[in-house]
């Protein structure tokens, strides 16, 4: 079994179901005391600004500022580069422990010996 999960969410409240699977992997994976790193791109990346996940809704699903406290707690969110910069989000908008990194970053962490790498 890997040691290490590496997690992109690609969307979000236009696909909650899918956004709020990516979350809660991650979350279980972090509680679980797998290594977990989250990746937020394209709409996910609004979730990087503080309050933004307490906007999000989706029925009998685990609130998401929870999930991304137990993610934050247990593991790493980073948040796409070029996702940012289309958004305008800067390092200094972004919640306490998310970094901004590139795809050079992703690529070097989804190829780690020990590495399971899941897209949503």
């Amino acid at each position: 079994m890997p040691k290490k999960l590496v997690i992109k969410v690609t969307a979000g409240p236009e696909a909650a179901e899918r956004c709020s699977q990516a979350f809660t992997v991650a979350a279980v994976g972090a509680a679980s005391g797998v290594e977990v790193s989250l990746w937020l791109t394209g709409e996910s990346s609004w979730f990087a600004l503080p309050g933004r996940a307490a906007e999000f809704e989706l029925p009998h699903a685990a609130p998401l500022p929870d999930l991304l406290d137990s993610i934050l707690a247990g593991g790493r969110i980073t948040l796409c580069t070029q996702c940012a910069a289309r958004r305008d989000i800067t390092e200094k908008d972004v919640l306490e422990g998310v970094r901004i990194a590139g795809a050079q970053v992703f690529v070097q962490e989804a190829m780690a010996d020990g590495t399971q790498a899941l897209v949503y």
